[in-house]
């Protein structure tokens, strides 16, 4: 049943993203190239269309076979509004007040209950509750992050395609391993319609996933990752581990601009991938390095809980100094190059 799952998530995404990059079909939303591209023509952004509509179709048949819990169900409706709006962005600009609005509402939305919450702050024999103030701005800062964090990160061929298929593959394995099939069974859909998407997304990019697949894939990373830390299947950390390829380079790169005064909401080529692109690697050399990261990321992420308490924090704090080390080599070759 799970193989047949993932089979038609991939091939409904395949084939929709293939028709949807056509120029003559309706879907065909094009991108026209502003300051923040790195591609020099326009390209159809309808892929987020054919990966949400992959998973809409397999996670609706594996409901069938596995009974939904209250918290798919609110899942589900959260990214319906999130998906919505992003593709009323793609086709037709809206203001980011309107789109934040949108996401905070989302937040409140699977947060209101307070089985999403974060209550607890885990890390590696540690773990203190929360006070109910910081459980729910933490929570609801880190959905509206994560929205926004994997749009500004899709800016390059095969990249938010390649995180979606490493980070919710090690999600979904994890949630294999804690014996929660529907956990598992879910992640493992996205994953699917996100490769099948990147069938015709991996350099020379043929069509990109727009803010239709950008912001729907970040918020079900953020409202995953606190499922399966309310479920107990993993505590967020290793959530964050797996995504921090993303997390590390938006985060970075948004405080930088911050602290040199720039108009953080306004259009940039500052990430660091669209530096390594711009300093002549390419889309398909900087992909591919990315890709050796998100492995390494996800190897770490479903071993480290295994290792004991003292390996988990020399393994933690070797990625934070692995990711100083690559931040400081980024830099270097940008200022050698001007």
């Amino acid at each position: 049943m799970i193989p047949t799952l993932m089979a038609i998530a991939f091939l409904v995404s395949v084939l929709l993203t293939w028709h949807f990059s056509r120029p003559e079909t309706v879907f065909c939303i094009l991108d026209e190239p502003n300051a923040r591209s790195l591609h020099t023509r326009p390209i159809p952004v309808s892929g987020g269309i054919a990966i949400c509509i992959g998973f809409t179709i397999a996670a609706t048949l594996a409901c069938w076979y596995i009974v939904p819990t209250q918290s798919f169900f609110l899942i589900c409706l959260s990214g319906l509004l999130v998906a919505i709006i992003s593709f009323i962005d793609d086709c037709h600009h809206v203001s980011i007040l309107y789109r934040l609005i949108i996401h905070f509402f989302v937040a409140y939305l699977l947060l209101w209950q307070g089985e999403f919450r974060l209550t607890y702050l885990v890390l590696p024999g540690m773990l203190w509750e929360l006070p109910l103030f910081l459980q729910i701005s933490v929570s609801f800062l880190f959905i509206v992050w994560m929205i926004n964090l994997y749009n500004f990160m899709d800016g390059m061929d095969g990249f938010a395609g390649g995180m979606t298929v490493f980070g919710f593959t090690t999600l979904a394995i994890l949630g294999g391993l804690a014996n929660h099939q529907l956990f598992m069974v879910i992640n493992l859909i996205v994953a699917c319609a996100a490769g099948g998407f990147l069938v015709f997304n991996f350099p020379p990019a043929r069509i990109f996933m727009g803010d239709t697949g950008a912001s729907s894939l970040g918020f079900l990373a953020a409202a995953f990752s606190l499922w399966g830390n309310h479920e107990r299947i993993f505590p967020l950390w290793i959530a964050l581990l797996a995504f921090s390829p993303f997390i590390v380079d938006a985060t970075v790169t948004l405080l930088r601009r911050l602290v040199r005064g720039e108009k953080i909401w306004l259009a940039h080529k500052s990430h660091y991938y669209q530096q390594l692109v711009q300093l002549g690697w390419g889309h398909k050399r900087t992909v591919l390095w990315e890709y050796v990261l998100m492995a390494a990321c996800s190897i770490s992420a479903l071993f480290i809980l295994y290792l004991p308490i003292y390996a988990q924090w020399i393994l933690l704090i070797g990625w934070i100094f692995v990711y100083m080390l690559l931040i400081y080599l980024v830099n270097q070759l940008t200022d050698v190059t001007h």
